[in-house]
């Protein structure tokens, strides 16, 4: 039986695993998205939602735990420098795993994992908030009903006002018009 065991060892040792999990996380903060294996992405995602809550807090404790983790000095920087200061607000969820497919010669499912907040497709586009819709026909509608009736009502008003002025001058004109049609017709014949 395998209880309490989570850890997903991927068919390595310890210590290549440790390796290339740190190879994969210095990938991810450089590049911000690396397309993996769906396994190894669930596993990266464990290993660097931690490390990114801890570049949260900047001081000296703080960098060398990172960097224990890690093992490269321009990952660590950039880890504190660019991408804390983007999920600062965010309370973890720092990592998307999208899948892509199947691997063609192994048939091995494909992710891609990348950081939420780099993404501009997601985060530019935000969609503005809907007004929650009832489908009770109380209040809502009747509120509905009664201002369409008002502002048709305004509607006809502003429409007889200034259509009873031009009739006058439609009425010279339509002589005009209708002599240039003639001519227009006796112009084809």
């Amino acid at each position: 039986m395998r209880h309490g065991k989570k850890i997903n060892h991927l068919g390595r040792t310890a210590s290549h695993r440790s390796a290339m999990m740190s190879n994969m996380a210095s990938s991810l903060i450089t590049h911000k998205r690396i397309n993996t294996t769906l396994a190894k992405a669930k596993s990266l995602q464990r290993y660097i939602e931690p490390l990114i809550t801890k570049s949260k807090t900047d001081d000296t404790n703080n960098r060398r735990v990172v960097f224990k983790y890690l093992q490269n000095k321009e990952s660590v920087a950039e880890l504190f420098r660019e991408v804390a200061p983007k999920v600062a607000d965010r309370p973890g969820g720092y990592t998307r795993i999208i899948k892509t497919g199947f691997r063609q010669g192994d048939s091995a499912e494909m992710a891609m994992i990348e950081l939420v907040d780099f993404n501009e497709l997601y985060t530019s586009a935000k969609p503005e908030k809907k007004t929650r819709r009832s489908r009770r026909g109380g209040a809502a509608s009747t509120k509905e009903e009664t201002t369409p009736a008002a502002e048709v009502e305004t509607k006809e008003e502003v429409v007889e006002a200034p259509v009873e002025e031009p009739k006058a001058e439609t009425t010279q004109e339509t002589p005009e018009a209708t002599t240039e049609e003639g001519s227009e017709e006796e112009k084809k014949d």
